[in-house]
């Protein structure tokens, strides 16, 4: 009885690729993290969100802007500390529709094009920071 009713609930609340997108907010003035904290030769940065342009599609032009988004700011990190994305040792990827993973993985790889490729994991979300459709953390290795 109790899976009948369950059943039932889900039915009526109909199916959840049909939820609209979450309006992105606004980034706060001071972030409540550091945007990387280096321990001995190891670089851990926080997560690098992207956000869709205005007025692009989020699975098509939109999101690849939207990785590239989140690749340069950590560039900017990387760059900031001294050291480029061959330093990079793993990146966790972590994707709000795990159905945009070949786009993700077309605009990430020339990143380290002629460099080794760091290791890494991807896993889906059901929503992530100010409703970005990516985010993307990394650690670095000095030596």
């Amino acid at each position: 009885m109790k899976r009948l009713i369950a059943s039932a609930l889900l039915l009526a609340a109909g199916p959840l690729a049909a939820q609209p997108a979450p309006a992105p907010q606004a980034m706060p003035a001071k972030p409540p993290f550091s945007p990387a904290v280096r321990v001995g030769d190891i670089l851990y940065m926080s997560g690098q969100i992207g956000q869709v342009p205005a007025g692009m599609d989020r699975h098509k032009e939109g999101f690849d802007a939207a990785v590239r988004n989140a690749m340069d700011s950590i560039g900017r990190i990387l760059k900031d500390n001294g050291v480029g994305f061959e330093h990079v040792v793993k990146c966790t990827v972590m994707l709000n529709d795990m159905a945009d993973w070949p786009r993700f993985n077309a605009a990430y790889v020339p990143y380290f094009e002629g460099k080794r490729l760091p290791a890494r994991s991807a896993f889906g979300t059901t929503g992530l920071a100010l409703g970005a459709p990516l985010e993307v953390e990394c650690i670095a290795a000095f030596k």
